[in-house]
């Protein structure tokens, strides 16, 4: 049923182990547990960009965390309008809520895909998901890409002493398709502990402390958030935990997918980050500089050409616009012509003052 997601994570798988193959040989362990290092590196490559978007969009629904609440608290009564005036929001600042989670999305399948096609390297057991074949029919039965020999290569294979698609809790019976003509020994339930317990702890301890430091560029509005302080409680002690109580029943080839992908995980985080707070800090810069190179000198007076509409922008804009062939127009209030004929004076410009109402006083027309 979901052919279209195996074939294509055993192909994978499929090319790595034919590299380190041919380095280290065919049935050597240390081989096949670089083919699924490798087949993890390769889908987090692919999915770099996507993860930067991720980040991107994040500190996005930070800062529009204002608005958001804003939105809520004004269409509380209303959720049909809520929903249409967030769309409107996320349009407007070209925000997409499915870009962030893409890069989780897409590693789903890929790991369901990996752990399917491990499992079907050994299909003797009578579990769910198991066919029940017997130790000989399953060594000659290819499993998708693989050819039977890459079967027989894989049931080969040791990592220090431990089969990768072996699990803590494998019954004994599965143990058996992994004796051999070539290793005729049935496989040590110890071995596959003390290869798969440090796996399980650096598993543990690389979630613990990418999921910390996801948690410490929250903003302290997401982080005062109920349901992200929740989340928080979840990621930083509850999957680590999970990682512990859930190893022993994956297979050693999981454990390993589980450990490089948080390694992946942790020096992407540091680079990506590191990159968006030196181009946030550069516009930052880039706008200081614009606005000190806009500010006058300390002690100057502001140029009046660059304030709009002044009368002196006017001028140098009609100047510019004729070419300095225009005459140019005085703003100074005209000088009071000098009159009379001799000696160069001056006269002073009468004074209109206000004339007395002499004939209409109250106490002349009394004596009259």
């Amino acid at each position: 049923m979901l052919n279209f997601i195996y074939y294509p994570v055993s192909a994978i798988l499929w090319v790595w182990h034919k590299v380190f193959g041919f380095i280290l040989g065919p049935d050597n362990g240390i081989a096949w547990a670089l083919s699924v290092v490798f087949l993890v590196f390769t889908l987090r490559a692919v999915l770099y960009k996507p993860f930067v978007k991720q980040v991107r969009t994040t500190r996005q629904m930070q800062e529009l965390q204002p608005q958001i609440k804003a939105l809520q608290k004004k269409y509380s009564g209303d959720r049909q309008r809520q929903a249409v005036e967030m769309q409107k929001l996320q349009k407007e600042h070209g925000f997409n809520p499915i870009m962030g989670c893409l890069p989780v999305l897409a590693q789903a399948p890929v790991f369901i895909g990996l752990f399917h096609v491990l499992r079907s390297f050994n299909r003797t057991g009578t579990g769910m998901g198991q066919l029940g074949m017997s130790a000989e029919d399953n060594l000659n039965t290819p499993n998708y890409v693989f050819s039977a020999t890459d079967v027989q290569s894989f049931l080969d294979a040791r990592l220090f002493g431990a089969p990768i698609s072996a699990a803590i809790t494998t019954p004994v019976a599965q143990l058996q398709a992994y004796v051999t003509e070539n290793v005729p020994e049935l496989p040590s339930r110890l071995n596959i502990i003390l290869v798969a317990a440090p796996l399980m702890i650096i598993a543990s301890i690389a979630t613990h402390f990418n999921s910390r430091a996801s948690v410490a560029r929250q903003s302290e509005a997401a982080a005062a958030n109920p349901q992200s302080a929740i989340m928080n409680k979840l990621a930083l002690y509850v999957f680590p935990l999970g990682v512990l109580v859930g190893g022993p029943f994956l297979p050693i080839a999981i454990l390993l997918y589980w450990v490089s992908n948080n390694i992946w995980t942790y020096g992407q985080q540091h680079l990506v980050f590191r990159k968006i707070d030196a181009e946030e800090e550069a516009k930052k810069q880039e706008a200081i500089t614009r606005r000190n190179d806009n500010a006058p000198k300390p002690g100057a007076r502001p140029d009046p050409s660059k304030k709009k509409g002044s009368p002196a922008a006017l001028k140098t804009a009609d100047s510019a616009d004729d070419d300095g062939d225009a005459p140019e127009v005085s703003l100074k209030k005209p000088q009071p012509k000098p009159s009379g004929s001799g000696g160069g004076s001056t006269s002073k410009p009468k004074q209109n003052r206000p004339q007395s109402n002499r004939g209409n006083s109250p106490k002349r027309n009394k004596r009259r």
